[in-house]
């Protein structure tokens, strides 16, 4: 089992930034892609970045060139930088692990909420 571990929300201003840590147990963290995903009240959970084990990485398109995932495979830790913060990224950031064998993620941790006040 892979267990995660989210924190580093809060409460900012626009234009602020935030770094949010993803603390992963249980396996070791290369064989594993990882995701940060987020839900908006009222909306759906969408996909906000993907880092995939040969150090590629995937953003959605409303966070691109504002928000960095990394990793640290030494540590077991995923961090998703977050610049430039708008309100409309207020929701509650999920971190999620997915096999590199496997075509889903199956391990989500308990989110972390984040709130940008304008």
């Amino acid at each position: 089992q892979v267990q995660l571990v989210e924190s580093g929300g809060g409460l900012v201003q626009a234009g602020d930034s935030l770094r949010l840590s993803c603390a992963v147990s249980g396996r070791t963290l290369s064989r594993y892609y990882m995701g940060w995903f987020r839900q908006a009240p009222g909306k759906e959970r969408e996909l906000v970045a993907v880092s995939f084990s040969a150090g590629t990485t995937t953003y959605a398109d409303s966070v691109r060139d504002r928000f960095t995932i990394s990793r640290d495979n030494t540590n077991n830790t995923v961090y998703l930088q977050m610049n430039r913060l708008k309100p409309e990224d207020t929701a509650v950031y999920y971190c999620a692990a997915r096999s590199i064998f496997k075509t889903t993620f199956d391990y989500w941790g308990q989110g972390t909420q984040v709130t940008v006040s304008s």
